[in-house]
């Protein structure tokens, strides 16, 4: 047997490397050419480049929640700024003196862990308690208004392409027009100035926050109703504001639905009008809009800032419009990065909802990555 040479087991190593280097890129090649694969990476890299520009930007924000305390001290305790620092310091964890790499640095750690830090303002209590004990109202109320306005609006918009240019398809598209083009704020004003202040048929100020102190809480009828009751605003601005949207989408879907030709078919072979909208019109006229709902709903979920913040409805939106003012930027960042999380997933699960609903697309990907 030949001794093996330097020479040779050099030229084995290398072989070896490449080899290695060759799987490795076939592996990431094989990923990258499913559509799953490439939207999972988007999604991660759009989260990582928002919440990098979300904590920069807080930190360049006038004033912060460390010397807001210090003024407050200051002028509760007749202290000079030097004892009020001292007596700061000695309460907040964040050391916002630091470097702005260092604070990023720290937080990414502590991202990884899945660790979003203690509120500033509220020692001891964790950001991701805050999330928890706010998120569950918010999801509520924009979810119970997305899926009436979204079950309404399909509904409306159906008989409106049957009933083209009749009373009722002006109507119904001149007020999903209206609808759609005011914003969701100004809803809400207008609710609380017209329906509150000016006709008052609302009690606005007994709707505030989400649960009524003299109903004890439970399973009971009572507390069921006192919860709907306080949660009516938001969601019938939820309700006003996307109903528009689905009114003219799906007016606009089914119209082009009908001109298909397997409708004119399925007509030709004598199936009734209800068959023909239930099986054929209805079904694909409303397969884009299942993936556009789950886009409204990270959308709707974003703007419950001001919707909550004009109410007063105790969810996510509320609690950041009070970080922001109070300057909680450890509150602040896990808020914004739960609303941007829930844009990004709702995006990503639009795409592969739609990809699993017409198989056409996920294929067509798939060929052409």
């Amino acid at each position: 047997m030949a001794a093996t040479t330097p020479a040779d087991a050099r030229l084995a190593s290398d072989l070896y490397r490449y080899s290695r280097y060759a799987r490795g890129r076939a592996a990431l090649a094989w990923m990258w050419d499913k559509p799953i694969a490439r939207a999972l990476v988007r999604a991660f890299i759009t989260i990582f480049l928002v919440t990098t520009l979300n904590f920069v930007l807080i930190r360049l924000m006038p004033g912060n929640a460390v010397d807001n305390y210090i003024q407050q001290i200051m002028q509760e305790q007749l202290l000079s700024y030097e004892d009020a620092k001292q007596q700061a310091s000695s309460l907040f964890q964040l050391d916002l003196n630091a470097p702005i790499h260092e604070q990023y640095f720290k937080f990414l750690g502590g991202l990884l862990r899945g660790d979003l830090g203690n509120s500033m303002l509220s020692q001891g209590t964790p950001v991701f308690s805050i999330i928890v004990a706010y998120l569950p109202w918010t999801l509520f109320t924009v979810g119970l208004g997305l899926l009436l306005s979204f079950t309404v609006g399909v509904g409306l918009g159906l008989v409106a392409a049957y009933r083209r240019d009749s009373w009722f398809d002006h109507l119904v598209s001149t007020g999903g027009s209206m609808l759609s083009s005011i914003p969701n704020y100004v809803i809400a004003l207008l609710l609380v100035v017209v329906l509150g202040t000016q006709l008052r048929l609302l009690p606005i100020a007994e709707m505030r926050g989400a649960t009524s102190p003299s109903v004890a809480p439970g399973f009971s009828i009572g507390f069921v109703a006192d919860i709907l009751f306080h949660a009516v605003l938001p969601v019938s601005v939820y309700f006003l504001a996307t109903i528009g949207h689905w009114i003219l989408s799906m007016k606009s879907a089914t119209l082009a639905t009908l001109e298909e030709d397997y409708v004119n078919a399925a007509r030709a072979r004598g199936l009734t009008d209800g068959r023909i909208t239930t099986a054929y019109v209805g079904r694909n006229a409303v397969l884009p809009l299942v993936t556009q709902l789950a886009i409204q709903a990270g959308y709707v979920v974003g703007g419950a800032f001001f919707i909550e913040s004009i109410l007063v409805y105790p969810g996510l939106g509320l609690r950041l419009f009070k970080s922001i003012d109070q300057r909680d930027y450890t509150v602040m960042q896990g808020i914004v990065l739960l609303l941007t999380v829930a844009v990004v997933v709702a995006n990503l699960a639009a795409d592969l909802l739609y990809a699993k609903l017409d198989p056409r697309i996920g294929r067509a990907g798939g060929a052409n990555g």
